[in-house]
């Protein structure tokens, strides 16, 4: 029938019939993920509508709408298609996993459990697993998705996606003072646990190795770095505590005391300045943490 830019009638047409292409759109929308962009769809709709609208023979019988229908729905799924790099496996089993949920959701009015899927799939909790796996990485997002935000601020992707390879300056200055914290709180442990903690952690020591330079069991060396962790964990999260680091004189009990005093020493084994340095958790200036004598 021509160029709808040049031809008044075709254009008038290809207008009228803008409403078929957001309709249809609703129809084939309800099929895809929700990543998949709406406005994406109207667009290649749209397209799908020019081309009908130049094909279109009158003379053949054929109501418009209904052979425009027919390019509209081609249009679209074939742009949805060519975006789409994930294989037809993936999808339909993705729709398979989305039927089975809106059926169990409907049948207890609620989502349903992971255990509830696996039984309704026939699979095991293993295998749904991956196949929800399969599904989340087959998913593409532009830079451009916008996110939803509590604090209703129009954020994309790239707005909020972390580069791991360059941090920002305030989120490095926090990771050297952790790293700083773990280093001091590594050398105050007790002897025997700074052992077990440098030589199964940072040497690579096995239990077995452990156990035999320590003199003790391998259940004494479990024990050990049960008794290590926790103290590192006690001890660095007082750091960070909004109600300041406590003092033995103001804790009850000999353990409670113990662990004060462990807090507080880590508090103050190095200025603040040192550990905002770039430092290692092994190397502090000229040599390694002493743990008094090398593993062998």
């Amino acid at each position: 029938m021509g160029d709808p830019t040049t031809n008044p009638d075709l254009n008038a047409m290809i207008e009228a019939n803008l409403p078929l292409v957001k309709h249809i759109v609703f129809q084939v929308a309800v099929h895809f993920p929700r990543h998949v962009d709406r406005a994406e769809l109207e667009r290649a709709g749209a397209l799908g509508l020019v081309e009908a609208a130049r094909r279109w023979e009158e003379e053949r019988g054929v109501p418009f709408d209904r052979f425009a229908a027919q390019r509209i729905r081609g249009a679209i799924l074939d742009s949805v298609r060519a975006a789409d790099w994930a294989p037809r496996s993936v999808r339909t089993l993705g729709r398979k996993l989305e039927s089975a949920e809106q059926r169990l959701a409907t049948k207890f009015g609620r989502l349903p459990t992971p255990e509830e899927m696996s039984e309704e799939l026939g699979m095991t909790a293993a295998e749904l697993a991956r196949l929800r796996d399969r599904m989340f990485r087959s998913v593409v997002l532009a830079l451009e998705h916008e996110v939803n935000d509590d604090h209703d601020e129009d954020l994309t992707l790239v707005d909020v996606l972390i580069d791991r390879h360059s941090p920002e300056p305030l989120e490095e200055l926090e990771r050297r003072e952790l790293h700083a914290f773990l280093r001091d709180a590594i050398r105050l442990l007790p002897e025997r646990q700074r052992l077990v903690v440098i030589g199964y952690f940072l040497e690579g020591k096995t239990s077995q190795d452990l156990a035999r330079f320590l003199g003790v069991t391998e259940s004494r060396v479990s024990q050990l770095r049960s008794e290590a962790l926790l103290m590192l964990k006690e001890g660095i999260e007082a750091q960070f505590s909004k109600d300041g680091l406590p003092t033995p004189e103001e804790a009850t009990g000999r353990v409670a005391r113990r662990k004060a005093a462990y807090a507080q020493a880590v508090g103050g084994e190095s200025e603040w300045g040192n550990r905002l340095q770039n430092i290692s958790l092994v190397e502090s200036g000229p040599g390694p943490i002493p743990v008094g004598g090398p593993l062998s």
